[in-house]
């Protein structure tokens, strides 16, 4: 089967609208991009991740919807164009897209990923790179985490600087349950893993089985009525956002045992300070790593000094 890109380039006001519109009109997918990508007139969107960026389009956009071959485009722009007050339809180009072995060209791009010493993250379709190393086999999917992302890194490398058999260990927006699994392979005791999303949570217990890991997955309401509702942890680790983060001060402090450690990530090196300050009531925190303008924060309750950070003969991989 192929299909036909249809191409449109036009403002930003309409970029947005333009391409729900599409969608409505019977379009399989649209992406937007930057039409003055590659020369002066660039500019770049950016975004926390997980946050909405102030702009969903550039000045000058491009809107490429995706169509049957056999579709009528000049209809289903006609129509698009009309759902969103526009006089008459915006010029637009076409061009073919030749059928692929779309899995394979997918699979294609996710290579294994090693990190820290002796840490690789593996997808299915591949053979492991080194089979005595600590191997975590994890697809990419719908819950955050496969190594690939700076916090994630960070926060496993931590662990493995710091493994503790037999400690318990909290891993609260687990996403796709990769730093629970990281603690389970550096034997840790008890580990549990939480997160809003229902979704991340059958997806952790399914890598986790896949991992030959025991975890407990929960989400946050049934995590407090289960037996862990008044625990506290040896290790409290939380790869999320600032924003809640902060928010979440009191709750994950509380969480730490006395003498137990707290790793935050998800939190951008400018954002270090106001991450820290909330939780210095309760934890001194400090920067422990610092990867592509990331950071992972750590603090030991009970300590009475900043935590020290990594050492420069261990840098990231």
């Amino acid at each position: 089967m192929s299909w036909t890109e249809v191409v449109i380039e036009i403002a930003r006001e309409h970029a947005e609208g333009l391409s729900d519109a599409l969608m409505e009109a019977g379009a399989l997918s649209v992406s937007v991009e930057d039409a003055d990508e590659g020369t002066d007139a660039e500019r770049p969107l950016f975004g926390e991740p997980g946050m909405v960026p102030e702009q969903a389009a550039w000045d000058h956009s491009r809107v490429v919807a995706l169509t049957d071959v056999d579709a009528d485009q000049a209809a289903i722009i006609a129509e698009a164009a009309a759902a969103i007050g526009l006089a008459q339809p915006p010029a637009f180009t076409t061009r073919a897209v030749a059928d692929a072995d779309w899995v394979r060209l997918t699979q294609s791009q996710f290579e294994p990923i090693h990190i820290g010493k002796n840490i690789w993250v593996v997808p299915s379709w591949h053979e492991a790179p080194d089979p005595d190393a600590l191997i975590l086999e994890v697809d990419p999917g719908l819950a955050f985490g496969t190594g690939s992302h700076p916090t994630t890194r960070l926060c496993m490398e931590w662990l493995e600087a710091h493994p503790k058999p037999g400690s318990s260990v909290l891993d609260y927006g687990c996403g796709s349950g990769i730093l629970a699994m990281v603690a389970k392979k550096l034997d840790a005791g008890a580990v549990t893993g939480v997160d809003i999303d229902e979704q991340a949570i059958e997806s952790a217990k399914l890598n986790a089985e896949r991992n030959r890991c025991e975890i407990d997955f929960f989400v946050p309401n049934d995590f407090v009525a289960s037996q862990h509702g008044s625990e506290r942890f040896d290790i409290v680790v939380a790869n999320i956002l600032s924003s809640p983060l902060k928010l979440m001060a009191p709750m994950l402090s509380g969480r730490v045992a006395d003498g137990g450690s707290l790793i935050l990530s998800g939190v951008l090196a400018r954002q270090a300070e106001e991450v820290a300050a909330a939780y210095a009531p309760f934890i001194k925190l400090g920067v422990w790593a610092e990867l592509d303008g990331w950071v992972a924060l750590h603090g030991q309750l009970g300590a009475a000094g900043a935590p020290p950070s990594r050492s420069s003969g261990e840098g990231s991989n």
